[in-house]
């Protein structure tokens, strides 16, 4: 009588866990609709072949430790020149001021003019101080839209201004933002700078690399049977 209890409570605790799976996954996927395109801003339109090392950055605009992650990351990538291919995804974390407009500018900016994306996400890196903190404690969301969409406008072309602010109304930049940092999370990026190489993450997330880093992890993978010069 006991065995069969107890065999009887096994059954029902696994129909009821089973039950849970089936809802959380049908949930997910009526959540999650799959995007038209690839995620990502690609360096230098150097989109990865099979012969060439992918790196894969996700990056907030706003995120000190992102700024400081990327001049020697860039560094790197000059140094390897074609051996190596670099895709940034905007990951706007909920905890940094308008990390989230920021991440829709630079959305706008790559449908407007793929080649001015790194340059409008280096100026954010150059002057955050602006987007966070003190700095808009006081505005309303209109007013950082606006304010974003001024300095987009400066740091790639004044004759865009019309363009970025008709962007921050399509529904489409919305949705690939949304996209940027759900795709993050599908990855298991919990904070930036997050770095993949060839699809597997690197360790110290959320921690710059300098670039002995990068030469120490891309060295052996660019030439395996000698690192490169210089």
């Amino acid at each position: 009588m006991e065995l069969w209890k107890s065999q009887y409570y096994y059954i029902l605790n696994y129909i009821v866990l089973l039950n849970s799976v089936l809802i959380l996954l049908s949930s997910v996927s009526a959540q999650v609709s799959l995007p038209s395109k690839q995620d990502g801003f690609w360096y230098e339109n150097r989109v990865t072949k099979t012969d060439s090392i992918l790196i894969e950055a996700f990056f907030d605009p706003v995120c000190p430790d992102s700024r400081d992650s990327w001049p020697p990351l860039k560094l790197a990538l000059n140094h390897y020149g074609s051996h190596v291919s670099l895709v940034v995804h905007p990951f706007p974390l909920p905890y940094h001021d308008n990390a989230f407009i920021s991440s829709r500018a630079l959305h706008i900016i790559n449908e407007l003019n793929t080649s001015a994306t790194y340059r409008l996400l280096e100026s954010f890196f150059g002057q955050q101080e602006k987007f966070y903190g003190k700095a808009t404690f006081n505005m309303s969301k209109a007013s950082v839209v606006d304010k974003i969409t001024k300095f987009t406008s400066n740091a790639v072309g004044n004759s865009n201004y019309a363009a970025i602010k008709a962007g921050f109304t399509d529904p489409k930049t919305d949705q690939a933002t949304r996209i940027s940092f759900k795709y993050g999370c599908v990855k298991g990026v919990y904070g930036t700078p997050f770095f993949f190489v060839n699809g597997f993450p690197l360790p110290d997330a959320g921690s710059p690399l300098d670039y002995k880093a990068w030469r120490n992890i891309l060295d052996p993978l660019v030439s395996p049977a000698g690192q490169l010069e210089g």
